[in-house]
């Protein structure tokens, strides 16, 4: 199991953190349930948005939200 100690740089880590929020304001819910889905209940966090983070951080707010949303809706978790 990942953890987030996996993240090693500063960087990517307030990238992830920046992530969950933008989620969860966009869901109209909690960060901690947003950081429980993408790492408890999936293993999103890890294996798409931090291998990714080179692409995803150069897009829009607006793109980065929907594409995880995406991410969650294929891998069937739902909040």
């Amino acid at each position: 199991m990942y953890s987030v100690e996996h993240i090693e740089n500063a960087r990517v880590l307030e990238f992830a953190v920046f992530c969950i929020e933008n989620v969860a304001l966009s869901l109209g819910i909690g960060a901690e349930k947003v950081y429980g889905a993408l790492t408890k209940d999936s293993d999103i966090l890890y294996t798409y948005v931090v291998p990714e983070y080179e692409v995803l951080h150069t897009q829009s707010k607006e793109y980065i939200v929907a594409d995880i949303i995406e991410v969650m809706k294929e891998r069937g978790v739902t909040l």
